[in-house]
């Protein structure tokens, strides 16, 4: 009696879930219906600009005496190949994890993991997804198919690289005065010549005191030419 109950409470109430019983990861959709506004569109010229930056933030936060940084040489040969494997145009991007391990002859738990640190460092997202099996009757209806990727340019990974390439204070204290040095010379030639120059500069006026200026930067601009054949020559 309890077995006809459940027969009839089973057929009465069908399983709505593609997760009821079936052998698919949690979260997973279905291929073909999730990846719209997931895939976006990305020149190779930006993808490798990508790789360049993951590179640089790889090399810039690896730790003393470790010999990868935190995303490693395998994370960055699956992200030259998944530049290499997506549609520019669509920015469709749904390789196998066998596919993945074919091209970079790496193996399945090399990857998982490589694929991993990508993500926790902002360089890839993926989608979960699961296709109809075909099959009738009892047992699994769906099975597990490949991600869907999405590629990411970090702002993490920017501002370390660009906080690490930026100048520093003397450097731009130096450029500072350099094109300061570049301006004198320009105002000095509008206004007729050096020799007017230093006529106002012996007065002790404002303008004098401009004057002054203008020909202390003169001065260090001439001095830095005359001194770098002579740099050039001992380096």
């Amino acid at each position: 009696m309890s077995g006809l109950m459940r027969a009839a409470l089973s057929k009465a109430s069908p399983r709505r879930s593609h997760r009821s019983g079936e052998r698919v990861r949690r979260h997973s959709r279905l291929k073909g219906h999730c990846e719209g506004g997931f895939w976006k569109p990305l020149t190779k010229k930006d993808g490798w600009r990508l790789v360049v930056l993951a590179e640089e933030y790889d090399r810039l936060r690896k730790e003393p005496g470790k010999k990868n940084g935190p995303l490693g040489t395998v994370a960055i040969q699956i992200l030259r190949y998944m530049i290499n494997r997506m549609h520019e145009k669509t920015g469709q991007l749904d390789p196998s994890l066998q596919t993945i391990m074919t091209a970079t002859g790496r193996c399945k738990d090399a990857i998982c993991k490589a694929l991993k640190r990508l993500q926790e460092h902002g360089f890839i997202e993926w989608l979960r997804r699961y296709v109809p099996t075909g099959n009738d009757g009892a047992g699994p209806q769906v099975q597990q198919t490949s991600n869907a990727y999405r590629l990411m340019r970090p702002h993490k990974a920017e501002k370390a690289v660009q906080a690490a390439n930026a100048p520093a204070p003397d450097d731009q204290a130096l450029h500072a005065r350099q094109q300061a040095a570049e301006r004198a010379l320009y105002e000095i030639e509008e206004i007729g010549g050096r020799h007017i120059v230093e006529a106002l500069a012996t007065t002790t006026s404002t303008t004098g005191k401009w004057a002054r200026d203008l020909l202390d930067l003169l001065k260090e601009r001439e001095s830095v030419k005359r001194t770098e054949p002579q740099l050039r020559y001992l380096l």
